[in-house]
Formats: C-alpha cells, structure tokens, sequence
C-alpha cells in the first residue's frame, strides 16, 4: 500500500517537475528579445518595458496573454506565437532574475510631485505595493520607462488593453490625461 501512494504522489508531481522554471534556458531564448528588451532585460528603448526585476508571474502572465490574443501589440503579437508553454516559463524566469540598472527614460521631473499625489490618492500601492515594487501578478512599475508608462496607463482608460479583469480600468478611468501623464513621470523617477 505505501509504494502505491509513492507512486501516486509521483505520477503527481512529474507534471510540475517537467514544467519547472529554467532561467538558464530562459537566457538562450531571451536573445530574440534583446533588441528591443535589452540582453538583460533593461530595456533602453523607451517604448519597450524594462522586464528586470518584474516578477516570474507577471511575466509569464502577460506572454501567455499576448499568445492567447487576450492583449495585443503589433511587436509582441508575433514574436510569442511559436512559444511553448516551457518557452515562457524560461523567459519569465530569466528576466525576473535580472537587476534592475537604473537608467531609464524619464518624463517631465516638474511633474513627479503631482505624480505622486495623484498615486497616492488612487491607492495605487494597494496592489502595487510600497515603491511600486510590485507582487505575483501585479508588476513593477517603480523605474519603468516613462514613454511606455504613459501608454500603459492610456490604454487602460481607453479599455484597449483589458487583459486585468478591469482593475486599472476601473483606477484610472477618472484620471485627467494630464495626472497620467504626472503619475507615468513620477513611476519613471523610482528605484
């Protein structure tokens, strides 16, 4: 009787296993996205997101949603439709094991301050977290490209990227053109 609930609990866990998480594989696939994601993963095109540091969840999320259609981007789209489950898995592994360095594009400084009343007013570190360190699912966005920030937080207003059941949709919609653009400013200025 206890070889079998060995072997069950075995023939159990060998999925989880063989779907592990591997960054060293994940670093090997990564070379496609370093153009425009950076080698490591800090990103110096302001339109592309910084991935280092973001967590493996939230990674491995937003690629799986990209394949699946569920959010589009005319770069991104393509680039994810050949990937396999185990594919992202890797490249959410890698870039989440990557150091943030830093340097990034940054809005209008002047503007930070508004940013960050904004922010704290829409409670925006509820799900973010202090510093905007992020958490599982929900990203990092402390140190994030300003450019990329901005239209993030536009096409959530605008319902154009829907794929978090609503829940920036629902923060940001009431939010001037003008404070986004002093919140996006006030993220790019966090380490």
């Amino acid at each position: 009787m206890n070889k079998l609930i060995v072997v069950a609990v075995v023939m159990v866990l060998l999925p989880f296993h063989a779907s592990a998480q591997d960054a060293d594989a994940g670093r090997e696939k990564a070379q496609a996205c370093a153009a425009c994601h950076g080698v490591d993963g800090n990103s110096t095109i302001p339109q592309y997101p910084i991935l280092a540091e973001q967590t493996a969840r939230y990674l491995y999320m937003q690629l799986r949603d990209f394949k699946r259609g569920r959010r589009e981007d005319p770069a991104m789209s393509p680039m994810v439709a050949n990937l396999t489950k185990q594919d992202m898995l890797d490249l959410a592994a890698y870039y989440s094991k990557q150091k943030f360095n830093g340097q990034n594009s940054r809005g209008d400084l002047n503007a930070a301050s508004r940013g960050k009343e904004v922010a704290d007013a829409a409670l925006c570190t509820i799900c973010h977290l202090g510093g905007f360190s992020g958490q599982n699912e929900i990203p990092r966005a402390a140190g994030q490209h300003y450019e990329y920030t901005l239209k993030q937080l536009k096409a959530f207003k605008e319902r154009q990227r829907t794929n978090d059941a609503g829940n920036m949709t629902a923060v940001v919609r009431t939010i001037s053109d003008e404070d986004l653009a002093a919140m996006a400013a006030y993220l790019s200025t966090l380490r």
